[in-house]
């Protein structure tokens, strides 16, 4: 389980592991909190008061300042399993759905003509349609594409990072996703 850490200003910054968020409460950087409490950590016992300390964790948090990096600068990272999320694992040619295990990353215009390995030139595809498609373009292959590719923004991206979403956090950064968004649909 992961947390979603975000900027004062609510911009995410990244998934955290339960243990690094209370690091952040017991430092005093949580600004502020949403979606709901997913565990509680007990402490020790203060010597004269006697009582117990307690961190609740939420599954969404705002720390204090300014990230040295701004997000939008970032450009997402490409890994099969993103791309094959963003596309919905259909393939980009002959439009099935298809489990992880037999999907490729198909280049649109092959490495061989100059093609590279970036968002905009990568679509998801079923073994046979890119053993098919081979080293050519979909045009030459006469394979045209059924949808087209985009650059994930940083809403997004955060999404297709994490397997395990919690409904809040899911709710959270879905608001944030563009209307164009093939998340949405």
């Amino acid at each position: 389980m992961k947390v979603l850490k975000l900027s004062a200003q609510g911009l995410p910054q990244s998934w955290i592991s339960l243990e690094q968020a209370v690091i952040h409460y017991a430092a005093g950087e949580v600004r502020w909190e949403s979606g709901g409490e997913i565990t509680v950590f007990h402490g020790g016992h203060n010597a004269v008061t006697g009582r117990q300390s307690v961190i609740a964790v939420n599954s969404i948090i705002g720390t204090k300042g300014v990230p040295a990096i701004n997000p939008f600068d970032l450009h997402p990272s490409l890994t099969n399993s993103k791309l094959f999320v963003r596309d919905r694992h259909v393939c980009a040619y002959c439009g099935g759905h298809c489990p992880e295990e037999l999907l490729t990353r198909e280049h649109i215009v092959p490495f061989a003509k100059g093609g590279k390995d970036h968002w905009m030139n990568v679509v998801t595809a079923c073994r046979p349609c890119n053993h098919r498609k081979g080293p050519r373009t979909p045009e030459q292959a006469h394979m045209p594409l059924l949808y087209a590719p985009y650059v994930p923004s940083l809403w997004e991206d955060f999404i297709l990072r994490n397997r395990r979403i919690l409904a809040d956090q899911m709710e959270f950064l879905m608001a944030h996703v563009p209307k164009s968004s093939r998340l949405l649909a």
